[in-house]
């Protein structure tokens, strides 16, 4: 099991790192390996020390 540390982005978030390989398997990469266009994920908390991430094609507004 691969483990990521949880960062402190700013005074109000926090953070985790991605793999680029899982990255990369969802199409959310270019050719050279950078974040391909803007891309939304929606974070769920399920429970204690559960989270889970879906990946949002398109925002409404």
């Amino acid at each position: 099991m691969a483990l990521n540390k949880l960062r402190q982005l700013d005074q109000n978030s926090a953070g985790i790192t991605l793999p680029k390989d899982d990255l990369r398997l969802e199409g959310l990469l270019d050719e050279h390996g950078d974040v391909d266009g803007e891309n939304y994920l929606h974070v769920r908390h399920i429970g204690d020390g559960e989270w889970t991430l879906e990946l949002v094609e398109r925002i409404e507004p």
